[in-house]
């Protein structure tokens, strides 16, 4: 509750900042730049937001992991975007 009024975020800035710590190829620096919370609150949010076995699995995830972290991804700009990420709505790969 201390890192949500130290921010002032509110419920949707918090479920956002979830979603992006889950997201593998989101750097907490952009985590940072948007929101203002350093890896560290992130972490802190993270284990009070989540359960506690679903906060230990993310952890095990991002621990080390080099996307996670600007200065250790091996690519500097853009994102990974699949071939056919056009082609797919609402989970279903569309007819062609």
């Amino acid at each position: 509750m201390k890192i949500r009024k130290k921010h002032n975020l509110t419920e949707r800035d918090v479920d956002r900042i979830i979603e992006m710590a889950w997201e593998d190829r989101t750097p907490f620096d952009a985590i940072f730049t948007q929101f203002g919370v350093k890896e560290s609150e992130v972490i802190d949010l993270m284990r009070q937001e989540m359960k506690k076995s679903s906060w230990k699995m993310w952890r095990e995830r991002v621990q080390g992991r080099k996307t996670k972290h600007m200065k250790q991804r091996n690519f500097d700009e853009g994102r990974f975007k699949c071939s056919r990420q056009k082609q797919i709505t609402h989970n279903k790969i569309s007819k062609r």
